[in-house]
């Protein structure tokens, strides 16, 4: 029998990219996932993905309204038989550009979305999880958290931070039973990325690439998770770096422009997607770099 059979598994942003990848490789396996994706027409497309499954279900979630966060939590309960196993903190918005170019809306956007979000999960699944002295929650951090470049100030702040705060919270429940992960992805071919230029010597990976580690961390709970696994130890390096090293570095591989100079017109899509589903009118006034 399968490791996740019976298993209850809730995922934020799962719509599309590392989320869809993610509820696929699990249901796969036998486990009962729930996704969540404020993107209505979305979520249908993905739940169309599993028209013969009793396995997958899905409901609206706007991860920055906490009652709206709170009902997916219920719902995911009630379809999980009156549990969550584990929750997969994955939904994320990725704003690139000159940091005094990006509106306030980008930000507070980037804010609630990457890093409040994450701590509202934790806390509508913790309590249960430690009455029963078990569960898991896995956050989708991001390599920019340790490897942070220009062009992704807020982006990289946020990734960092869920990072940072992981790492205590694995170790303040640890003795509650609960297990807490933080998985930090590289460059991802998701629609995160439209519009920017692979830095040079590297390759975007698949959201398959990712759930399958995912996967890997809920079989075999460990707190951090890098992917490529070569990168887990490159990036504490690369952190260390003195500012010339670091800047040399990252002018030799492109990753000193790739996002700031990125493909305006290309990105436009996911940006108008963004700032519709948070409640902006207008495309922030720095956005435009066609």
């Amino acid at each position: 029998m399968s490791a996740f059979a019976g298993r209850t598994i809730a995922i934020t942003g799962a719509a599309r990219g590392i989320g869809l990848a993610t509820a696929r490789a699990l249901a796969g396996r036998g486990a009962t996932v729930v996704i969540g994706d404020r993107d209505a027409d979305a979520l249908s497309a993905a739940l169309d993905e599993f028209p013969a499954s009793d396995l997958v279900s899905g409901h609206p979630l706007d991860v920055t309204d906490a009652s709206s966060f709170a009902a997916f939590v219920d719902h995911a309960r009630c379809d999980g038989g009156g549990r969550i196993d584990v929750l997969i903190n994955n939904a994320g918005v990725m704003p690139v550009g000159h940091f005094l170019q990006q509106s306030d809306h980008e930000i507070r956007t980037a804010v609630e979305v990457n890093l409040c979000a994450v701590l509202t999960g934790c806390r509508l699944v913790l309590p249960e999880m430690v009455a029963r002295r078990s569960g898991h929650i896995v956050n989708i951090a991001s390599l920019a958290g340790a490897v942070p470049v220009p062009g992704e100030v807020v982006y990289a702040g946020t990734k960092a931070a869920v990072v940072a705060l992981s790492t205590a919270m694995a170790d303040e429940f640890t003795t509650h039973g609960v297990e807490v992960s933080v998985v930090s992805p590289p460059f991802t071919a998701t629609d995160l990325i439209a519009g920017i230029a692979t830095p040079s010597g590297s390759k975007a990976v698949t959201p398959d690439a990712i759930a399958t580690a995912v996967v890997a961390v809920i079989e075999r709970p460990r707190t951090h998770v890098v992917v490529p696994h070569s990168m887990r130890f490159i990036a504490p390096l690369m952190s260390m770096m003195g500012p010339r090293s670091r800047r040399r570095l990252n002018k030799l591989v492109g990753s000193d422009r790739a996002f700031l100079d990125y493909d305006g017109a290309a990105r436009r899509a996911y940006q108008q997607r963004i700032d519709t589903a948070m409640g902006a009118n207008d495309i922030p006034p720095g956005y435009h770099n066609d």
